[in-house]
């Protein structure tokens, strides 16, 4: 009895090894109860992913489409990742004794796509909240919004909207505390401790690495938005913080320029702008051809031959009249209505994706001037304010980002720059067959079809050479008919100005315009057909020599070269005017070369208008080309004969004169076609 009473207190205080398997049981205890915890709340919150998506979604059919897509996000690409995620760890609880290590390594498994799909939500997750705030500011619409939520899930209370958008948020952020949790209560020696250590450290680099990523999508949103400010609207902007960041920023490019200071070298982005910079190159360009493809498709579709009377036999002709009538009626319009809408809308929006990209990397140059100064001052004090800490985090935050995001943007732009190609190829391909298709019955009748190609062209050579002469002839009766071309004469009433300029300038300064001008920039002059202006320089500032300065007498501005011809003073006709009028002190200018002039029509007289004629103020009346006039006084009421008093259609005003002649009744000619 004494030695069994000696043995009790033994067993109740226990042996090292109880104590040791005492102590393990509680480890395990505690760490099956942190991954119990970790799968229970993987389900909880998975059930509530899936009413936001299917139920409360479904409901909120008054939100436009727009809004349901930014409270929601990419929740469906969570929850497929989330489901398949818990499906695995619920499937752990069979392998009780490795259940701990298993969890480590499906944690690994699943950190990119974890990531992937958390750091879309995250990034917009601010935007969503803007909506929240708005639908608040209209109380109906909340109070709608609220009750539908506590339908489904009661639990969210007054926050409603907010209280689900938020649960994303912590749950990515929720992993590393459940896995440290479970690495706590796991002995230090146990095989699963170095995975759990794993896991832990890489959720812990997830967060950062979501956190990073919503940082840079908020630097590229501030810097992609393209502002159209007046320039008002730019110098309100300016202030001295403004100024002096620019005047940094230019300093450092001057010292970088000098190489007194060493340029950063990024050859990785180097590489990926100069790729982007050729496909917006490329983009560019298609788009300036297709616009000038489209506008001349436009002018070939106004040109409608098969409408006028060519007076010729019906036949080969009519055939061709009728597939002519078929192709611009139905053939050629369906072929520009699809150019426009898959060629021309494509590459406008590819041409609008590129401003973004085009304002970050222009951003970025101006920021990394920001950073460079930085690092220089960082050398030599050692310390930095926490605003210049903040220029050196936007700065590779956007370098970050275009480095990442680039590459897959200018494979895209490629695919999509290709695709657009293909396109206008298989549009060009689609309309030859339709074309040939319409066509197969007309060509069919046509006369030598059955001809083959060396033989029909010997036939048309032969043609063409036999009515060689019938298109001199009609050159020669058209040269007989028509006078020189002339350039417009000058305004009624125009001299004084012209001596003016005259006097100022001497008459090799002096160029008449040939066409009307429309100035598009500040300096451009506006100037009509006819004008005399003084040349002051024959380039602009920029050395130019398309654009001159000129002077009109009383303004000063840009014209394009190509729109003015020289003037210069004929003697003769000088000396006989001031013979004529000896008091007065001008001379009257023609352009070069001297047209040949119009014999002088007699008073009532019946003429052809030679050339087109656009009246520019109401003394002068407008004319077509070869449209009868009659000439009521053939000079103006200072004498002038260069301007005739005309009556047209049951309207008088004057006219140039060298625009009037005398119809002739040239011989008659044509041709035929052979049969």
């Amino acid at each position: 009895m004494a030695a069994h009473g000696a043995d009790e207190p033994s067993s109740r205080t226990g042996s090292p090894d109880g104590e040791s398997r005492v102590s393990e049981d509680k480890w395990s205890l505690h760490q099956r109860l942190a991954i119990r915890e970790l799968i229970d709340t993987e389900a909880s919150y998975l059930h509530m992913l899936q009413l936001c998506a299917s139920d409360i979604r479904s409901r909120l059919q008054q939100l436009p489409q727009g809004d349901l897509d930014v409270l929601f996000s990419n929740t469906d690409d969570i929850i497929k990742v989330n489901s398949r995620f818990l499906q695995d760890l619920q499937e752990t609880d069979s392998r009780e004794e490795e259940q701990a290590q298993l969890i480590g390594n499906l944690f690994l498994e699943f950190q990119e796509e974890l990531e992937g799909a958390y750091k879309v939500y995250c990034a917009n997750y601010d935007q969503a909240l803007l909506l929240v705030e708005s639908y608040q500011r209209e109380p109906e619409l909340q109070r709608e919004i609220r009750g539908i939520i506590e339908a489904v899930v009661p639990q969210a209370g007054p926050s409603g909207l907010s209280f689900l958008l938020v649960i994303p948020l912590q749950r990515i952020t929720k992993y590393p505390l459940l896995l440290q949790k479970i690495l706590e209560n796991t002995l230090p020696d146990a095989s699963a401790y170095p995975v759990l250590q794993r896991a832990t450290s890489a959720l812990q680099d997830v967060n950062i690495n979501i956190n990073e990523y919503k940082r840079r999508k908020e630097v590229a949103s501030k810097y992609t938005k393209v502002e159209q400010l007046t320039l008002r609207e730019r110098l309100a902007r300016i202030n001295t913080h403004t100024l002096s960041k620019k005047t940094t920023r230019l300093s450092q490019l001057l010292k970088q320029e000098a190489g007194l200071v060493p340029r950063t070298e990024d050859k990785e982005f180097d590489d990926l702008e100069e790729r982007f910079h050729w496909v917006s190159l490329c983009v560019t360009e298609l788009k300036n051809n297709v616009a000038t493809y489209l506008d001349n498709l436009e002018a070939f579709l106004r040109f409608r031959l098969q409408e006028y009377d060519l007076d010729i036999p019906e036949g080969p002709v009519g055939q061709y009249c009728n597939l002519a009538r078929d192709l611009q009626l139905q053939a050629f319009p369906e072929f520009k209505q699809r150019l426009e809408g898959l060629v021309w809308r494509p590459l406008c929006n590819l041409a609008k994706a590129l401003v973004g990209p085009q304002n970050l990397i222009k951003k970025r140059l101006d920021k990394l001037l920001d950073f460079e100064h930085l690092e220089e001052k960082l050398l030599e004090v050692g310390s930095m304010t926490y605003e210049e800490e903040e220029a050196r985090h936007t700065y590779q935050a956007l370098n970050s980002l275009l480095v990442a995001e680039l590459p897959q943007f200018n494979q895209l732009a490629r695919q999509w720059l290709g695709q657009i190609l293909c396109t206008f190829v298989a549009l060009q391909r689609d309309l030859a067959k339709q074309v040939l298709q319409r066509a197969e019955g007309s060509l069919a009748q046509l006369p030598h079809c059955q001809l083959c190609e060396p033989a029909f062209r010997k036939l048309v050579e032969d043609i063409l050479s036999q009515t060689s002469h019938q298109l001199r002839s009609f050159q020669e009766n058209f040269e007989k008919v028509l006078p020189p071309p002339a350039i417009q004469p000058l305004l009624p009433g125009a001299e004084r100005q012209v001596q003016a300029l005259l006097s100022r300038y001497g008459p090799g300064k002096l160029y008449q315009v040939t066409g009307n001008i429309s100035g598009a920039g500040t300096l451009d002059l506006t100037l009509p057909r006819g004008q005399i202006v003084a040349l002051l320089q024959n380039k602009d500032t920029k050395g130019n020599s398309s654009r001159w300065l000129v002077d009109t007498g009383g303004h000063r501005g840009y014209v394009p070269a190509g729109k003015l011809e020289l003037y210069h003073v004929i003697p003769r006709e000088e000396k006989l005017r001031e013979q004529a009028r000896p008091r007065e002190d001008f001379r009257h200018l023609t352009p070069e070369p001297t047209p040949a002039r119009v014999p002088s029509v007699p008073t009532r007289t019946q003429v052809v208008a030679v050339y087109p004629f656009v009246a520019r103020s109401s003394h002068e009346v407008s004319l077509q080309a070869g449209q009868p006039v009659t000439v009521l006084e053939a000079q103006d009421k200072e004498g002038n004969p260069e301007w005739s008093l005309v009556e047209a259609d049951g309207q008088q005003g004057y006219v140039p004169s060298s625009f009037l002649a005398s119809a002739l009744s040239p011989a008659p000619w044509g041709w035929s076609l052979p049969s």
